[in-house]
């Protein structure tokens, strides 16, 4: 009985004196763990004279519920007292100024395929993205391109076997989508292309966005009319458009297509080098083989190509004058693309 007098005096003390949670735990399993004070006197109840069990065991098992209720309570102001110096240290200052957050915005690139997009599906286009890994016929064989074409040459194209390459224009899925749709057909598809190139103007990999239309009786003069719309909308409202005579394997007859310059409206400056012209992108009637390779008959159906770089009309339309800028990530740079 002095046993048990002692130990629940010590262990009071030890729970009051208890400096945290952690140290109230190791308290608890001193006395009521498994190799604890208390249960050590549970374990002896067999040396203890059967006529004083009973009464021994009520003092132990009375012992233990005090115990418990001790520790209970201990543990409820221990966690009441370290919650609020967690609260406090955790405290915020509501006068302090807040803390701006930098929103961010498309990427200029994005931005322009987006204004693209939205001019021609205007007009009815269809959008349709084909593949970046192209075989060699329907990057350059469908589209008339010779054997001895430099353009198949490795020092302009990235070849990733003999047969597979990255495409060099997204006019490919023009052929894909020939083949499998009939006309009438109206569609854009945009995308990445990657030609060995590097300057100022020119890049490895940089964005196309290419146009086809083929029905019956489509003649250049759609081509113009459909060109004149987005110069109006792009650039300004009295921006123009003029064909100049070229050559694409894929069309024929080819043109180059300039817009008159919106800076100077035509007159000259030094962005259109004093021509009052701006080339923009090329286009033209697409070839009779090229229908002939998908399985349009020519005689039935004519067509017209245009394709641009992105970055070329970026460039234009917001006067960026070097085109490894869009790539750089230079934040100065493209938080200037804010709405």
């Amino acid at each position: 009985m002095q046993d048990l007098k002692t130990i629940r005096e010590e262990a009071l003390s030890a729970a009051r004196q208890a400096p945290s949670s952690r140290a109230l735990y190791e308290v608890k399993m001193q006395y009521l763990g498994r190799g604890g004070a208390v249960t050590a006197l549970l374990k002896g109840m067999k040396d203890v004279p059967p006529e004083q069990r009973p009464a021994f065991g009520k003092q132990v098992n009375d012992l233990r519920a005090a115990l418990e209720a001790a520790f209970e309570e201990a543990e409820k102001a221990l966690s009441a007292r370290e919650l609020g110096e967690k609260l406090a240290k955790e405290q915020e200052d509501v006068t302090m100024p807040g803390r701006k957050r930098a929103v961010g915005t498309l990427h200029p690139v994005t931005r322009m395929k987006n204004q693209l997009i939205d001019i021609f599906a205007g007009m009815g286009f269809e959008i349709f993205e084909g593949p970046e890994i192209e075989n060699q016929y329907y990057n350059f064989t469908a589209l008339n391109t010779p054997e001895d074409h430099p353009a198949r040459d490795m020092q302009d194209t990235f070849y990733l076997s003999e047969e597979f390459l990255l495409r060099t224009q997204t006019s490919a899925g023009q052929i894909r989508l020939m083949e499998k749709k009939k006309p009438p057909i109206k569609m854009l598809c945009p995308g990445r292309v990657f030609r060995s190139d590097d300057d100022a103007t020119h890049s490895p990999m940089f964005h196309q966005m290419e146009g086809l239309v083929v029905d019956r009786g489509v003649t250049l003069c759609d081509l113009q009319g459909m060109l004149d719309e987005f110069a109006r909308v792009m650039f300004s409202e009295h921006s123009k458009t003029r064909l100049r005579p070229s050559y694409f394997p894929f069309t024929e007859p080819s043109v180059e297509v300039d817009v008159s310059c919106a800076a100077c409206g035509g007159k000259g400056c030094p962005l259109c080098k004093g021509t009052g012209w701006i080339e923009v992108l090329g286009a033209g009637m697409v070839n009779r083989r090229v229908l002939e390779n998908c399985g349009i008959d020519p005689d039935v159906y004519t067509g017209f190509a245009f394709g641009m770089g992105v970055e070329r009309i970026a460039m234009l339309k917001y006067g960026i004058n070097n085109i490894k800028l869009f790539t750089e990530n230079d934040v100065r740079f493209l938080e200037q693309f804010k709405d």
